[in-house]
């Protein structure tokens, strides 16, 4: 007779449980998901899948510039229709992710969860229990706390606009900000960025992130350095946004893109006597949180590994051989990728050119110009560059890389780090001619 209602219960829907919990309910374990919002979580409704939608005509216009001379005409996107065909692209997914949950065997319950002790969470007044319990609700944005903040949006509200603003503010300078200045300025936005510091995405190379501001500049894009952004007020002619040292600018919008922070209040931690602070929830190397049958995954960690997509998708099927008794091990994570999907990208994995460069005598570090690639001059790309880390026995270990196709380039390189492959393993991957992946791998061999 069984004990709970559930083997397991995950409190959220996104990649930080679905990608685990669907096989671990097709493999006949009491499996229940409780999500207030839309099934998926973010990434797949309001962030990346979104995102790389409203990009999309971006990355056309861009090759378009590139290749004038050779095509004619200019390509303009049309804002509204752009977001109408983003809602469409993105509506079908929370049926999609939560008809292939439940096809897998598991239940939605759909409802604000909040746990009332070690084994139950409570959904609307109704309580449901579980042997164990998985922590999977993500983050969410962060408000700035200046007077006036009521008057900023946040990412979700920005691809949800039906009409671009003409003067659009952001503030911040990591991922979001860097995105969608891009986005909006091809769309024809005026955008202004006031940065925290004097350094955007400050975990991407410096030399690489300035290439790109510097483009992103030329393109009418103004930077505020160490903004110290203090006030918005509402003004006759916009949103003014009260900086510096008694400045203002006037917007038509302001996005506040100063970060995200983990969903971890409100929903009972500490009735259950989970830990955590305000990074997230502290787990050890089986992501157990202080709680022995409480577990976290996704977003909502405090953990030194990138809060990414990959990353919750890896946690989460790394609960599921758990939890299916595939393993007992510690979680051992592989090196994850990331990108800024500005334009052009920045993309990397592994040991980043700074690190090599403080420990020359266990790496090697071999510079690339893009554009002298003859593929690239296929499409008369003319800005890129790219670093690879080698260690002392030529395995590579680390690559960085901006070009138009940066995120490709590291995707075809990633199985050579994850894996160490040595120079002969490398020769046994014959890529397709031409594409972007057998550009990316004749460097490494």
């Amino acid at each position: 007779m069984r004990m709970y209602d559930y083997d397991v219960l995950y409190l959220g829907s996104g990649h930080g449980s679905f990608d685990g919990a669907g096989p671990l309910a097709a493999s006949g374990q009491k499996v229940g998901i409780i999500e207030s919002d839309m099934i998926g979580g973010t990434c797949p409704n309001y962030g990346c899948n979104a995102k790389i939608t409203l990009d999309a005509p971006v990355v056309l216009q861009r090759l378009a510039e590139r290749m004038r001379g050779v095509t004619a005409g200019q390509v303009m996107i049309d804002w509204g229709a752009l977001v109408a065909h983003k809602n469409d692209v993105i509506a079908p997914l929370p049926a999609m992710i939560g008809g292939g949950l439940k096809k897998a065997g598991a239940d939605i319950i759909q409802g604000h969860g909040r746990l009332t002790d070690a084994h139950t969470i409570e959904v609307d007044g109704k309580p449901y229990t579980a042997e164990k319990i998985v922590i999977a609700t993500g983050r969410r944005p962060h408000r700035l706390a200046i007077p006036g903040d009521e008057l900023a949006h946040d990412s979700r509200a920005f691809m949800d606009l039906t009409t671009l603003p003409q003067r659009l503010a952001i503030i911040g300078s990591g991922y979001i900000s860097m995105e969608f200045a891009t986005i909006a300025n091809a769309a024809g936005a005026e955008v202004t960025v006031f940065m925290h510091h004097d350094e955007a995405l400050r975990g991407f190379h410096q030399p690489f992130v300035k290439l790109v501001t510097a483009d992103m500049t030329k393109r009418g894009i103004t930077f505020v350095p160490s903004a110290n952004v203090s006030a918005l007020t509402q003004e006759a002619a916009g949103v003014a946004v009260h900086y510096g040292d008694g400045k203002t600018a006037i917007a038509d919008w302001v996005l506040d893109a100063t970060g995200r922070i983990p969903n971890a209040d409100n929903i009972g931690l500490e009735a259950a006597g989970v830990d955590f602070n305000s990074r997230g929830i502290p787990v050890d190397d089986h992501l157990r949180t202080n709680v022995p049958n409480i577990y976290a995954s996704g977003d909502v960690l405090d953990k030194p590994q990138g809060k990414l997509t990959p990353t919750a998708t890896f946690e989460s099927f790394y609960l599921f051989k758990l939890f299916s008794g595939q393993t007992s091990d510690a979680i051992q994570y592989p090196a994850i990728p990331s990108t800024v999907y500005t334009s052009p990208r920045i993309a990397k994995v592994g040991i980043t050119p700074e690190e090599a460069k403080a420990a020359p005598d266990q790496y090697t570090i071999v510079r690339n110009h893009i554009p002298d690639d003859w593929y690239h001059q296929t499409d008369q790309e003319t800005m890129g560059d790219s670093i690879l880390i080698f260690d002392q026995t030529h395995h590579l270990v680390g690559a960085t890389e901006v070009s138009a196709q940066a995120e490709d380039a590291i995707n075809t390189l990633l199985p050579a780090v994850v894996f160490h492959y040595d120079q002969d393993q490398m020769w046994q991957l014959a890529h397709i001619f031409p594409s972007e992946s057998a550009a990316a791998w004749h460097k490494i061999r």
